[in-house]
Formats: C-alpha cells, sequence, structure tokens
C-alpha cells in the first residue's frame, strides 16, 4: 500500500509540475503568435489571403504550439524517472492490481508508452507471448492519455481555472487518472466477457537506483517534441486550413446579412464602435452561413447533451483525424467569429467567453475516454489483422466517452450553474 501511495504521489508531482514549470514559456509562445497576427493583419491586405495567413496559419499553428512547453517537459521528466530505475518498480508495484484486471505485468511498459503515444504502445505489446493478454491490453491502451490529448487538457484547465494553477494541476492529473481508471475498468469487463482467462505471471529484474542523465532526458524530450511539431507543421496545419476554407465560403455578402445583423451593424456604427468590433460581428454572421457553421449546426443536435455549441461539435469531427486538431480547431473558429478587439485572445479566453465550466468538463472527459485517432485504428487493425477489434475498440470507447461526458454536464450544470 505504502508503494502504491508513493506511486500516486509521484505521478501527481509530476503532473503538477507540468503545469507550473510551463506558465511562463506558454505566456511567451501566446504572445509571440499574438503578435506576429497583429503584424501580419497590419502588413497585409485586408482580403481573403489576409484572412486565410491571419485566421487559417497563424491562428491553426498558435493554437497548438502553445501546448509545446508542457510536452517538452512532461517527456523530461518521465525519462528522468525511467533513468532513475523508478518505473521498473513501478512496474512491480502495480503489478498485482493489473492482475485482477487481467492484465499482464508485461503491459506495464506498453501503457507507460501509450502516455505518450498509442501506436508504438500497441506495436510493444509483441512483447506479450499470450494472444488473449495482448488483443487486451491493445483493447485498452488508446484510453490512456497520449501527448495528442495533453493540448486538450491544457485549453481546458486554462479556460477554467487561468489564474488557479494548483487546482488547474489537480484537474489535469486528473484526466490522466481518469483514463488510466477507465482502461483498467475496460479490461475488466473485456477480461470477464470477450476474452475470459488469467494473466501470465510478470518476472522482472529490478534495477538499482541511480542518478538520472540530464543529456538523455533532454535527448529523449526533444525527440517526441520534435514528432509533435512535424505532426503540427503538416497534418493540424492542413486541417487549420481547410477549416478556414470552410469557415470562409460561401461569402456572405452585406445584401444578404440577417436582419438582427444588419441592425446590430448600424447601431454599431451609429454608436461609433470600433471597426474591430463592427469587423467581429460581421465575421460571426459569415462564419455561421459558412459550411463549417452549416455542417456544425447540422451535427450539433447529436452533442447538445454533451453541452457542445456548434463550433465545438465541428472541432470534434475535425479531431478524429488526430486529436490534438481541436485545439487549432477551435483556435480557428472560435477567432474567425469572436467580437475581435484590438489585441487577438489566446483560445483559452476565447472559450471562457464561449463555453460554460460544465460544458468545458464534459468536453475535458469527452476527449480524456473517446477514440479519436484514425492512426492508432489502423495500427489496430495492422496488429490484429482484422477490422473487427479496432471496430470495436472505436465503438465502445463512443459510446463510453458520450455517456461519461452526458453525466458530467448534467451533474456540472446543477453544481456549476
Amino acid at each position: 500500500m505504502f508503494g502504491l501511495a508513493a506511486f500516486v504521489l509521484v505521478m501527481g508531482a509530476l503532473f503538477q509540475s507540468i503545469f507550473m514549470l510551463a506558465e511562463t514559456p506558454m505566456d511567451w509562445i501566446d504572445t509571440g503568435f499574438a503578435n506576429l497576427g497583429s503584424a501580419a493583419a497590419d502588413w497585409l491586405p485586408d482580403n481573403l489571403l489576409g484572412s486565410f495567413i491571419v485566421d487559417g496559419v497563424i491562428a491553426g499553428l498558435g493554437g497548438t504550439l502553445i501546448f509545446l512547453p508542457q510536452i517538452f517537459i512532461l517527456f523530461v521528466l518521465i525519462s528522468i524517472l525511467e533513468d532513475t530505475g523508478y518505473l521498473a518498480r513501478a512496474a512491480f508495484v502495480v503489478d498485482r492490481y493489473m492482475a485482477r484486471a487481467g492484465l499482464p505485468g508485461r503491459a506495464f511498459v506498453p501503457m507507460l508508452s501509450a502516455h505518450a503515444c498509442a501506436i508504438p504502445a500497441i506495436m510493444s505489446t509483441r512483447t506479450i507471448d499470450n494472444p488473449r493478454d495482448r488483443l487486451a491490453t491493445m483493447l485498452v491502451l488508446p484510453l490512456f492519455s497520449c501527448s495528442a490529448r495533453i493540448p486538450v487538457y491544457i485549453m481546458v484547465t486554462a479556460m477554467l481555472f487561468a489564474d488557479q494553477p494548483l487546482l488547474a494541476g489537480a484537474v489535469f492529473a486528473g484526466a490522466y487518472f481518469l483514463g488510466i481508471v477507465a482502461a483498467f475498468a475496460a479490461a475488466v469487463v473485456i477480461r470477464g466477457t470477450l476474452l475470459k482467462g488469467r494473466p501470465n505471471p510478470l518476472l522482472i529484474e529490478l534495477p538499482t537506483y541511480k542518478r538520472p542523465h540530464l543529456r538523455t532526458a533532454l535527448t529523449t524530450a526533444i525527440d517526441r517534441s520534435g514528432l509533435f511539431l512535424r505532426r503540427a507543421a503538416t497534418l493540424i496545419l492542413t486541417i487549420s486550413m481547410v477549416l478556414w476554407v470552410l469557415g470562409s465560403f460561401p461569402r456572405l455578402d452585406t445584401e444578404q446579412l440577417p436582419a438582427a445583423t444588419a441592425q446590430q451593424v448600424e447601431q454599431l456604427r451609429a454608436g461609433q464602435a470600433s471597426p474591430q468590433r463592427i469587423e467581429g460581428v460581421l465575421a460571426a454572421a459569415q462564419l455561421e452561413h459558412s459550411l463549417a457553421g452549416r455542417l456544425g449546426k447540422t451535427i450539433q443536435p447529436v452533442f447538445a447533451p454533451l453541452g457542445f455549441d456548434w463550433q465545438i461539435s465541428v472541432g470534434v469531427l475535425a479531431s478524429f483525424a488526430a486529436r490534438e486538431v481541436i485545439a487549432s480547431s477551435l483556435s480557428v473558429l472560435y477567432g474567425m467569429g469572436a467580437e475581435a478587439e484590438e489585441d487577438p485572445t489566446s483560445i483559452g479566453e476565447r472559450l471562457r467567453d464561449n463555453v460554460s465550466p460544465a460544458a468545458g468538463l464534459s468536453l475535458l472527459v469527452f476527449f480524456v475516454l473517446a477514440m479519436q485517432c484514425l492512426p492508432t485504428q489502423v495500427i489496430t487493425r495492422r496488429e490484429t489483422g482484422t477490422w473487427r477489434w479496432p471496430l470495436f475498440q472505436l465503438g465502445y470507447m463512443s459510446i463510453l466517452a458520450y455517456s461519461a461526458a452526458f453525466l458530467t454536464y448534467q451533474l456540472g450544470s446543477i453544481w456549476l450553474g
């Protein structure tokens, strides 16, 4: 019991450190992209090209790269723990609990790897000899919080607890532990129904404690962060640009403005409101009229019980290609639709203006539990040799995520208002 308590304390301190140490570099990145967007808006012409670069490219990248400090710090700390020899002992500590869930002790390493990315974690299950043990491990690995979920966790906790880093860190760690608990609960159900049988016992040699090598930790963190950046520079940027196109077309002419919007614009002009505020109202009308707005309103009733508006619904749909896309997607969608002020705001501030605390918690729980990573599905198909198990994985995780998010929103609406 003491070993388990120490494990929980170490993991809690790790995630708390991530939030507190990354706060300053996050502010630097946020300010840098805000200044870059302002400078680009002043330099570029006020047309579609300028909007594409500012609202599509810069906002999309900025909404994702702001989370790079957390990702880098996470891998530095995990690498240090591994280098000290603690993680091997942690595997020994949790083995008895994993056995109760029907998972083998050897699954600890894939589970740890899954906190970086589920793809190499699933591939690493090849070291598990028993086919049923291996399949059960593969089916629950995506429930462990990978690095692609970090932007979502940071985005939501920054929205809910902007000036409370300790509480934000606790909720951040809670998201990780929710994924762990859900994975073990799913393993219990799967091993008790579809894949009955006892797991093989763990045989492991415990290493001695050693001094960690900071150079090794930095090298690992740089490598993992580089992988994240390459994804940000390709997939995330591509989806951000696609979202800009969906949010910009078809164009809404002045004569097509809804009566309420036209009246609001006239009142703002009569009251000598700033051009930025008027442009913000027009941008919101354009976004609602666009393909993205129409798509979001079409699928929004499905997500309404979770507290999601149509912008979040579009972001959830886009994030099925890769979870971390949700941050850049909402940055683009809310950025184009917000009533802009003189200075751009961060995605956390935009969300605070548009999303209730209950809906924010619902979004957090949904992304903790949802299977929103097509590459993971492809790897599961390749490792199992059939589409049966990846589709089962997608189905049970989607039902679990929706149900848990629904419960969170309903209870949150009562307690938080």
